[in-house]
């Protein structure tokens, strides 16, 4: 089964694919979106285009996405919003099954602690996918949450009894 893990953001969009087969996972690509365009509008588009283009290349079988969780700034977190509603019409325009996933079960599942930070998530992201290197620290948190996906997600999924 391969994946596509998105952690959304309207300055940087990570995304990250790996394949599920059986207990084994497989590193297949990643990288950092970044909108173009001066306002809010055309920066949206920009990251709806762009993650159009990286679905069709990819071809996942399902996808992932970190809900959104409400800080002390509402208008950053209606933005956050706004970039996740974006990917999620992405998503469901390439008719794919998205399991929402939240940032402290994404951290607790890969790296063993609720409340890791980048870091921690990048190395343990980098163990659990030999050879990967992330584009960036979204691309690392995209990757993990399509890992945390392999292991909650339904269908084929990677087996529970690995001790994550």
């Amino acid at each position: 089964m391969r994946i596509i893990g998105i952690d959304p953001g309207l300055r940087t969009l990570g995304w990250g694919v790996i394949e599920s087969r059986g207990n084994r996972l497989g590193h297949v690509a990643n990288g950092q979106l970044k909108p173009i365009g001066a306002d809010l509008a055309a920066r949206l588009l920009s990251l709806h285009v762009q993650l159009c283009e990286i679905v069709a290349r990819h071809a996942p079988d399902c996808a992932a996405i970190e809900q959104t969780f409400v800080n002390k700034d509402g208008a950053g977190t209606l933005k956050l919003g706004q970039a996740r509603g974006v990917a999620l019409l992405a998503l469901a325009q390439a008719g794919l099954p998205v399991g929402e996933y939240a940032p402290n079960k994404v951290k607790k599942t890969v790296v063993g602690v609720g409340h890791a930070d980048k870091v921690q998530v990048q190395h343990m992201v980098r163990l659990q996918l030999p050879g990967c290197e992330p584009a960036g620290a979204d691309a690392a948190d995209a990757l993990a949450i399509a890992i945390c996906h392999a292991y909650y997600g339904g269908g084929r999924q990677r087996l529970r009894e690995v001790g994550t």
